[in-house]
């Protein structure tokens, strides 16, 4: 079926040089193991010349009659924090990912909240160092222009994207059952900014779903995915052993094009870990699951610091939680409670929770994850849960070691005890400390099945295995949209 001359290499080869260089856009970038979409590292450099900008016209706005460019060095340190705060609030608010079909009104609320959090964020920093302070009209006017030019830049940005379609083109390798796999999640919205362009069939594939649009490639693969322009060919193939064309994979490799088995191609592009097609070598084989002594380390104190800076904060709202919950419950009912919960490795530990539920929540004795509408919650433990202001004495969790801030949900051990039988290498996300917050609370709603278990193991497990300082701060920026929009709450 693939050609495997001389002559076609040649040409292929050719034909891989003269690719569109605008293709170069739509690969990701590797940040700690985690990848992130090209487009969007290039979009954050430009906001962030694009915010330092609109601090700089917001204090020429306020005070035309300073010359400010003679003053820039004086304004840098002031300027750099505007900015770093700025584009965490964006990242926070979800500016930087992908969001399909989305209005421009929509955009601009996005953009509008995100604003509005590091204005909040920036008016804490200059009660806690006045030398940042600029003036309240000067930096109300940079946060109005800085408005005004993120959503032009976005406006940009999307018609860009859109006039010359950023997403991966991925050759999909097998059009059997494996490669159904690829199918069935695209509805789904697990491939955002990934364009499936074919399907070819392979020897030994297994009768595949309906659906599946094929193609049959009339010479090289190498001229085929130059002709179309591919990004990454995936290996889904039913049966390798019969027919892989190694020497043109080799080809389309060394032309620039990713090769990937399916499973690292799952990983990287939906950011979970397949349970249902993983071999048990690929846990050891492949790169990542890596804990040591450093890793804890600057774990532990990233913990401790972050908490610390939260203090401050926290303290009063978790005040009026607890006078909000002595209130409903008249002082009858205790307003911080415990339970016990499974840490890492395995070890037991007593979990600490603002009161959300009655007091008789479980008297049979039978443990139950809280369901939607649950008829155990409170009033204001309704409130509470929303926001996961409930969560906040698990700050003391951090603090004593327990748990971690980032890191898997801490599950109780009944429950532990059936979801390790039933689901494979469900233990595995306790080679990590439970986390307050989490790459699978963030990207999966509240866990309330076996079946949640499982999808929530997916992601838990990509967190164990690319575990990076960057991607504990994205969960924490990202974990402010789901506690302010009440995101996923039971």
């Amino acid at each position: 079926m693939l050609n495997d001359s001389a002559d076609n290499k040649k040409d292929a080869s050719n034909g891989i040089e003269s690719v569109n260089p605008v293709r170069f856009f739509s690969h990701s970038t590797r940040l700690f193991r985690h990848h992130v979409p090209t487009e969007f590292v290039i979009l954050g450099f430009i906001e962030f010349f694009a915010l330092m900008a609109s601090y700089y016209s917001g204090i020429d706005l306020r005070y035309p009659e300073d010359i400010w460019y003679q003053q820039f060095g004086d304004y840098l340190p002031q300027a750099l924090v505007y900015v770093v705060i700025m584009q965490m609030s964006l990242i926070a608010f979800g500016a930087y990912q992908r969001q399909s079909h989305q209005s421009t009104t929509m955009l601009a609320a996005r953009v509008g909240a995100s604003m509005m959090l590091g204005m909040l964020i920036m008016s804490i920093t200059f009660y806690f160092a006045p030398v940042l302070f600029i003036g309240r009209g000067a930096f109300a006017l940079a946060v109005l222009v800085s408005f005004i030019v993120v959503m032009l830049v976005r406006l940009v940005f999307r018609r860009v994207t859109s006039a010359y379609d950023l997403r991966l083109r991925i050759l999909v390798l097998g059009a059997g059952k494996t490669a159904s796999l690829v199918r069935q999640a695209e509805p789904k919205g697990e491939l955002q900014g990934v364009n499936v362009v074919c399907y070819i069939p392979m020897p030994g594939d297994r009768e595949s779903e309906s659906g599946i649009s094929l193609v049959k490639t009339p010479g090289a693969l190498i001229k085929f995915v130059a002709k179309n322009q591919i990004d990454v060919i995936v290996l889904a193939l039913d049966e390798r052993r019969e027919g892989l064309p190694v020497h043109e994979l080799l080809d389309c490799k060394m032309g620039g094009v990713e090769v990937l088995d399916l499973l690292t191609f799952f990983e990287r592009y939906t950011s979970k870990i397949r349970l249902d097609i993983m071999q048990p070598s690929w846990l050891f084989l492949s790169e990542g699951f890596e804990v040591n002594n450093f890793r804890r380390m600057w774990k532990r104190v990233f913990d401790v610091v972050f908490v610390l800076l939260l203090l401050p904060v926290v303290l009063p709202v978790a005040a009026l939680a607890a006078l909000s919950i002595l209130i409903d419950g008249r002082g009858r009912e205790g307003v911080i409670y415990s339970q016990t919960r499974v840490s890492e490795n395995g070890r037991l530990f007593q979990i600490y929770k603002f009161r959300s539920m009655i007091i008789e929540a479980e008297k049979d004795g039978v443990a139950r994850w809280a369901a939607k509408n649950d008829a155990r919650i409170t009033r204001v433990g309704a409130f509470l849960r929303k926001f996961r202001l409930d969560e906040l004495p698990q700050l003391f969790n951090v603090l004593r070691g327990d748990m971690s801030f980032v890191g898997p949900r801490p599950e109780r051990p009944e429950f532990v005890e059936k979801l390790s039988v039933k689901i494979p290498y469900y233990n595995e996300r306790h080679r990590v400390k439970p986390g307050l917050s989490g790459w699978a609370q963030i990207r999966y709603p509240y866990g309330a099945s076996e079946e949640d278990g499982f999808e929530k193991l997916q992601y838990d497990l990509y967190y164990v295995k690319n575990c990076s300082i960057l991607l504990d701060m994205l969960v924490i920026l990202q974990t402010a949209e789901v506690v302010l929009l009440g995101k996923g709450a039971h």
